[in-house]
């Protein structure tokens, strides 16, 4: 008896998922992090603008995979991602984007706000700018770390981590991550906190096998 053809097309469509699934490779585990430090105070200066402080984002970390090559249908990053300022904070506080990625800066508070950052990955000033109006989003096209601040609120502070790979996490509160997807082969994970603490692991990565990587903390 003779199978469908259709019968043997879904069964060679399974056999390539299957295939490929088994050939790539997860991380998983959990990067201890600092203590939530103490909420900033709005200076006096700002007492009469609407709206309270918000409180600003717990501490989190970016896991990523270095030495290992992207895909084989890996494309330039084209995407586009947010950081508001909202309560006077940044949110979120720190995002990781690939190398070309546009990130905007929309103003949620019904006061101005002023973004810029001296960082040697990326140097630019939007100027001050209200909620109804849109400054132009920014391309970051150099890999390394980009410290955001505000001219008018001196304790407003952000990240944007650029990395040139496109295997990379945000961890969530509690310090967990995982990363899927990955090549096989050995190579480095990091887990980068800030600027004073970042770690990294050697990690031997198995087709269809996910490796337990715990980071230590500070």
């Amino acid at each position: 008896m003779h199978m469908p053809a259709i019968a043997i097309a879904c069964a060679l469509l399974l056999g390539t998922l299957t295939v490929a699934a088994q050939g790539t490779a997860s991380a998983e585990g959990t990067v201890t992090l600092p203590k939530q430090s103490a909420q900033a105070q709005a200076a006096k200066r700002y007492a009469g603008q609407a709206g309270a402080l918000a409180a600003p984002e717990p501490p989190t970390a970016v896991v990523f995979l270095e030495g290992a090559p992207p895909p084989a249908d890996d494309k330039p990053a084209t995407n586009v991602v947010q950081v508001i300022q909202k309560g006077m904070q940044f949110g979120p506080g720190l995002i990781a984007v690939r190398k070309g990625t546009r990130v905007e800066f929309p103003n949620g508070d019904d006061f101005y706000h002023n973004v810029f950052s001296y960082s040697k990955a990326k140097r630019f000033d939007l100027g001050r700018f209200l909620k109804d109006e849109k400054p132009p989003a920014v391309t970051f096209d150099q890999p390394g770390v980009v410290k955001l601040y505000c001219e008018i609120h001196e304790h407003m502070r952000g990240t944007v981590v650029v990395l040139d790979t496109p295997y990379f996490v945000k961890t969530d509160t509690n310090g967990v991550f995982r990363l899927t997807g990955l090549p096989a082969g050995q190579f480095k994970l990091r887990a980068w906190l800030d600027d004073k603490i970042s770690y990294e692991q050697p990690v031997d990565l198995k087709p269809g096998a996910t490796a337990r990587v715990n980071f230590p903390g500070p």
